[in-house]
C-alpha cells in the first residue's frame, strides 16, 4: 500500500465513522416524537443509557423496514453493503441481523454505532437475542404482508413488532416475571395498535393497512375510504372500535404499574399514560385520523401519568 493509499483509506474510514455517528444521532433524535417518554431524566443514568440503546436498536430496525433511513446510504455502508443497497429493505435487514450476531459474540465488534452501543447493555443485563430478532422478523414481515385479514393476525404481528420492547425494558430493570411479561405484552400491543390508528393515512401511502379486513368489511369501509382527505362516518366508527380494543388492552396491562416501585413505577405509568393520552387525542379528533395523526399534548400526558399512578398506587 502506498502512502497515498494509506491517506485515502484513512479518509474513507474517518468519513464512514462520521457518517455513522450522524446516522445514529438522527435515529436517536426521534425519541422526542414518541407517544411516551423513552428514557426520562428521573431514571438512574445507567437505565437511561440502556433504554436509549434499546430504543436506538428498535428505531433503526423500523427505519430500515419503513425505508426511513437517513439519505446518503451511510447505514448500508456501515453494515457492509454498498450504499445503493440502502433501499433494499430485505438485504439491509439481513445485514443488520448479521451485525446483531456480533453483539452476542464474546469478542464481537458490531459495525453499526447503534449496535456497538447496544453490546454493553446486552452483556450487562444478560439479554437474549430472541426479542431483538423478533423486531427484525416483524420488519421482514412488513415486506411480505401488507394486509391483515383478522384481528388475531394483527395480534400475532404485534407479538413480533411491539412486545419484545417491553420484555427488554423488564430485562434491563431486572423485574421480569411471567405475570409482568403478560401485562407488558398487553400494554405494548395496545401501544402498537394505537400507533397504527394514528398513522392510517401514512401507512396506506406505504401500501400497508393495519386495520383488520374483517373489521373493515363489518363497518363497510374500503381502502378508497382510507385514501380520502377526511374520514367518513363508517371509518370513524371503525377507528372508535379499534381504539376501544386498545383501551381494553391497556387496562389489562396496567396492573404492571402497581407491581413495581419507585422510579420504575413512574416510567411504566408513562408508557400506559402515553397510550391513554393518544387515545384521548384520537377521540378529540372525532376519530378522524386521516387529516394527520392526532397527537397528545405534554399536559395531557402528564395528567394521564398522574391518574395512572393514583389508580395503581
Amino acid at each position: 500500500m502506498t502512502v497515498e493509499d494509506e491517506r485515502s483509506g484513512s479518509h474513507t474510514t474517518s468519513s464512514s465513522h462520521s457518517g455513522g455517528q450522524e446516522a445514529a444521532r438522527a435515529v436517536l433524535d426521534k425519541a422526542a416524537h414518541e407517544n411516551f417518554p423513552v428514557a426520562p431524566f428521573f431514571l438512574p443514568r445507567a437505565w437511561r443509557t440502556d433504554l436509549m440503546a434499546v430504543y436506538g436498536y428498535a428505531r433503526l430496525v423500523d427505519d430500515i423496514g419503513d425505508g426511513d433511513l437517513a439519505p446518503g446510504g451511510a447505514d448500508a455502508e456501515l453494515l457492509g453493503l454498498d450504499r445503493d443497497q440502502a433501499g433494499d429493505a430485505l438485504a439491509m435487514l439481513d445485514a443488520f441481523e448479521a451485525d446483531l450476531h456480533r453483539v452476542f459474540q464474546p469478542f464481537g465488534e458490531p459495525r453499526h454505532p447503534l449496535l456497538a452501543a447496544l453490546r454493553p447493555t446486552v452483556h450487562r443485563h444478560g439479554l437474549t437475542p430472541e426479542p431483538f430478532r423478533g423486531l427484525i422478523e416483524a420488519n421482514r414481515q412488513d415486506q411480505r404482508i401488507r394486509r391483515y385479514a383478522t384481528y388475531r393476525e394483527l395480534l400475532d404481528y404485534c407479538e413480533l413488532s411491539a412486545n419484545p420492547v417491553g420484555r427488554l425494558v423488564l430485562g434491563i430493570t431486572g423485574t421480569a416475571s411471567p405475570e409482568r411479561i403478560r401485562h407488558s405484552d398487553a400494554i405494548c400491543t395496545a401501544l402498537q395498535i394505537i400507533e397504527h390508528l394514528q398513522d392510517v393515512a401514512e401507512d396506506l401511502r406505504r401500501d400497508r393497512v393495519y386495520l383488520p379486513a374483517e373489521d373493515m368489511k363489518r363497518f363497510g369501509v374500503t381502502e378508497a375510504d382510507l385514501a380520502a382527505p377526511r374520514g367518513g362516518a363508517r371509518l370513524r366508527a371503525l377507528v372508535a372500535k379499534e381504539a376501544e380494543r386498545a383501551a381494553a388492552l391497556l387496562n389489562e396491562g396496567t396492573p404492571l404499574v402497581g407491581s413495581v416501585h419507585g422510579r420504575l413505577k413512574v416510567l411504566l405509568a408513562g408508557f400506559v399514560a402515553g397510550g391513554r393520552a393518544a387515545l384521548r387525542a384520537v377521540a378529540a379528533a372525532g376519530h378522524d385520523v386521516l387529516p394527520g395523526p392526532p397527537r397528545p399534548t405534554k399536559l395531557s400526558l402528564l395528567r394521564e401519568v398522574g391518574a395512572t399512578l393514583r389508580r395503581e398506587g
